[in-house]
């Protein structure tokens, strides 16, 4: 049967008793004003990987169908985004964006900026002017050895990451963050074992004997070189370009904030830092222009309680299904689906499309998902029913295409 399609800006996850959160589809200056009416001074944590004045474009490359998620390669390339602003403008969008950030965050907080050789001068001038020279705590340094090397200069093997404080009262837990030695102390230190069994190193200087445990954990210093960016086969891939590994958010999330707190991407691409605010016991709030973050998100927040937000959501496409009814439950068989997506790969069929798909009811708040489905490495073949509740209200269902598009339609009894 047929579906009529509807309109709907409003998509909401729940999940009792899971961590809150949402992702607005937009312009992040756009949406980071918006917030201040309900979030101004509440935001704990902002970590914020913004363009780096690269003057490329950068693409996702994405699955289409069950045989491309089974070999792990996708054939569709889609633009992501692209970093072609000239110096002045983008120095005028990072001035408001930080601006806003100093804003939104509490006075506990805290904020992270991801920048390589070509921004990180100009950023931190601007920081120091926004924030304050006093409030920088470090620029941090990731090295990574991924990529070729360069024969015309040294290579470019790190990323820098600035990070502010908003006040003095800044909440920051070192402790989250520690970590087991890779290598034990060993230079000019004795080695003795305890009544215990533990091994230990000490060595006296100044007149006082001082000892390192080989097991005790350590904290990192301002130079990162044990986090590994992502290898093109690392099973964490999204396929977005640029995308950061979760154990950099990881450590991010875990020493500017505590559970139940927020975090705020505004740039947030592979929803990377959404995911490590999660898995984490934090809230979140992620905001991104390219509506294939959207299938990204809907697959990496899976058990959270969010929120989807979408302006511009207006797509036009086909999609059949039938309802069928059981005891307590609707079960929903999605038939058929068509939408205008450009440039797809040659013999890809009509379902194949599909990256994601749900059934839920319409309510005040907007489109409240019962039951989903998305794509996986696990899963790649679509699956065609889903069972929801039978509840009051109407019934609705919501594709995701491959190309980034959410497509809402009403379901008939």
């Amino acid at each position: 049967m047929a579906l009529e399609q509807i309109q709907v800006r409003a998509e909401w996850h729940p999940a009792p008793g899971g961590v809150k959160g949402m992702f607005l589809l937009g312009d992040a200056i756009e949406r980071m004003e918006a917030l201040l009416a309900e979030w101004e001074g509440r935001i704990k944590l902002i970590y914020m990987d913004p363009p780096f004045m690269t003057g490329d474009r950068f693409y996702m490359r994405v699955r289409v169908g069950e045989e491309e998620w089974r070999r792990g390669k996708g054939s569709f390339v889609l633009e992501s985004f692209a970093d072609r602003q000239s110096r002045e403008e983008y120095l005028a969008m990072m001035r408001r964006a930080l601006e806003l950030s100093r804003r939104l965050l509490s006075e506990e907080g805290m904020i992270f900026v991801h920048l390589d050789y070509r921004a990180h001068p100009h950023v931190r001038l601007l920081m120091d002017e926004i924030f304050g020279e006093e409030n920088l705590l470090n620029e941090i340094v990731w090295v990574y050895q991924s990529g070729g090397r360069s024969i015309h200069h040294f290579s470019r093997k790190h990323d820098v990451i600035l990070f502010y404080r908003k006040t003095e009262r800044y909440d920051f837990n070192i402790d989250a963050v520690k970590a087991p030695r890779e290598k034990p102390r060993t230079s000019h230190m004795r080695r003795h074992v305890d009544p215990d069994g533990r091994v230990y190193r000490s060595i006296r200087s100044g007149g006082r004997v001082y000892t390192y445990y080989d097991d005790d954990p350590i904290a990192p210093t301002d130079v990162w070189q044990d986090l590994a960016h992502l290898q093109q086969k690392d099973p964490e891939r999204t396929g977005f370009d640029v995308q950061k590994p979760l154990s950099l958010l990881d450590r991010i999330v875990k020493c500017a904030s505590r559970p139940s707190d927020w975090v705020l991407d505004p740039f947030a691409g592979s929803a990377t830092t959404l995911e490590a605010a999660k898995l984490n016991g934090r809230n979140f709030i992620g905001i991104d222009r390219s509506p294939l973050t959207l299938n990204i998100a809907r697959r990496r927040l899976n058990g959270a309680d969010y929120r989807i937000l979408a302006d511009d959501n207006k797509p036009t496409s086909v999609c059949s299904a039938s309802v069928h009814a059981g005891v307590g439950f609707y079960h929903v068989v999605l038939e058929g689906f068509s939408a205008p997506v450009e440039g797809l790969p040659e013999g890809v069929g009509e379902l194949d499309i599909v990256d994601n798909w749900s059934v839920g009811y319409l309510r005040d708040e907007g489109y409240q998902v019962m039951a989903e489905f998305a794509r996986s490495k696990r899963e790649g073949a679509l699956k065609r029913e889903l069972a929801v509740p039978a509840y009051l209200g109407e019934l609705a269902l919501c594709v995701g295409d491959v190309a980034g598009g959410s497509h809402y339609f009403a379901l008939p009894r």
